[in-house]
């Protein structure tokens, strides 16, 4: 078995083709219930975040598993596009390096970012209440998660955390300079949309609108920042009084047409307006960038603005790349010893059950010992096992990645007589992990 994960992110992928390949909980959880239908696909967790979209795998062979996990996204998607020219796919090692640097925000758009963290994690309980995963991917995401945590709190990577939406109120400032007589129009009002008004209130801005499908959810972010909540239905009228328009929404669709910003700009007065598109799929039609009065920019014009903000983070990545080597070597070992788990356990308890037994008889000869004397011949017939199993142990670990390993795991459920106990044998294959069922 191996480990692998095919995905696209925005380093590989415009925000055009990223948008297609951009999952929602539900579909995820949809897509992953139909996994079974997929026989080289072992494990499989699925994260989709606005800057990425991959799937991690245990697969029986790395390269039959490119095509089949191909299909698998584009079965998703739903849309006619060939994602072959920009996704990327890793294996083994190089999988297990990424999700670490994805954890720990060194691959996130914005360095340092505090919310790929939470996805990951997200991403991760989905599969495994949907039981998509099993000892490697467990193994692995818990590890990852870990190692985000880590790279959070040893270094200063998070410092004055930043996010998409800092970097988007970063750029309006760019544009109108200070923010304090502006009114903002912030349309979502998910997590991002409360990152970007927080933000916001924090740079002077003037008044926020807050506009949401559900006009409770609006209310209640409106009312953290002493804003305005304004009906879905009605947020065009209140765009004739802002200067900036963020949006952030899950809409699957544009909900801001050229035809809507061409009845607006008359009622403005010949004052220009800011839209900033932090969303994917995209709010707002991209032809809307041509109008007179108007600057349009999407997620993908956000990096400028994020370099710019983030050098002083780039220090700490030297000492998160170091926590990442030391976490990758680590659990890379205790990949190695995965398959070695079952056949220890099964000698451990053939072992275990014989001293148990010889011991019943020992002691029924013994009847006059005291309490304290049993407990002595037992610890000792314990150390024996144990001693007896060291060393076996020790040359099987070592032998972990090499072409001996097999050799030695047969020899030793040969010796032991090992395969008439539990169920399954050893897999041939000479991979570095080995998927083991819980």
């Amino acid at each position: 078995m191996q480990l692998v994960v095919l995905g696209l992110n925005h380093k590989t992928a415009p925000v055009d083709v990223r948008e297609c390949f951009s999952f929602s909980d539900e579909e995820i959880h949809k897509a992953l219930k139909y996994l079974y239908e997929y026989d080289d696909i072992r494990e499989c967790v699925l994260l989709s975040t606005c800057n990425r979209t991959e799937m991690y795998a245990v697969v029986d062979d790395a390269d039959d598993a490119l095509p089949t996990m191909q299909c698998f996204f584009e079965r998703i998607s739903a849309r006619p596009i060939d994602m072959k020219e920009y996704i990327f796919y890793y294996r083994e090692v190089d999988c297990i390096e990424h999700l670490f640097r994805v954890s720990a925000s060194l691959d996130s758009l914005v360095l340092g970012e505090g919310q790929i963290l939470s996805q990951v994690k997200k991403a991760y309980s989905i599969a495994r209440d949907l039981a998509t995963t099993s000892t490697v991917l467990n193994t692995l995401f818990n590890r990852a998660i870990a190692v985000g945590k880590r790279v959070r709190t040893e270094t200063r990577i998070a410092f004055s955390a930043v996010s998409v939406s800092y970097a988007a109120v970063e750029l309006a400032k760019n544009i109108l300079g200070k923010l304090d007589e502006s009114n903002v129009l912030v349309l979502g009002a998910g997590e991002m949309s409360e990152l970007t008004a927080r933000h916001l209130v924090s740079n002077g801005v003037k008044t926020v609108f807050v506009s949401n499908r559900r006009y409770e959810r609006a209310s209640a972010l409106a009312e953290k920042f002493h804003g305005v909540a304004v009906p879905f239905n009605d947020f065009m009228n209140c765009a004739v009084d802002a200067d900036i328009v963020i949006t952030s929404t899950g809409a699957p669709h544009y909900i801001i047409r050229t035809w809507d910003v061409a009845h607006l700009m008359p009622k403005r007065k010949g004052r220009p307006i800011v839209f900033i598109d932090i969303a994917v799929p995209r709010d707002v039609e991209p032809e809307v960038e041509a109008m007179a009065g108007v600057k349009l920019y999407n997620i993908d014009d956000l990096e400028a603005v994020v370099q710019s903000n983030m050098r002083q983070r780039q220090q700490e990545v030297v000492v998160a790349n170091k926590i990442i080597a030391e976490e990758l070597q680590d659990l890379v070992q205790k990949f190695r010893y995965l398959s070695f788990q079952p056949v220890f356990a099964r000698l451990t308890a053939k072992a275990e059950e014989i001293r148990q037994r010889q011991l019943k008889k020992a002691l029924a000869k013994l009847p006059d010992l005291m309490p304290e004397e049993k407990k002595v011949i037992e610890n000792m017939s314990k150390m024996i096992v144990r001693k007896l199993l060291r060393d076996p142990f020790v040359k099987i670990n070592e032998s972990a990645g090499t072409d001996k390993e097999d050799y030695y795991l047969n020899a030793l459920k040969k010796l032991h007589n090992l395969d008439i106990i539990g169920e399954g044998a050893h897999d041939e294959t000479t991979t570095c992990h080995r998927y083991a069922r819980q």
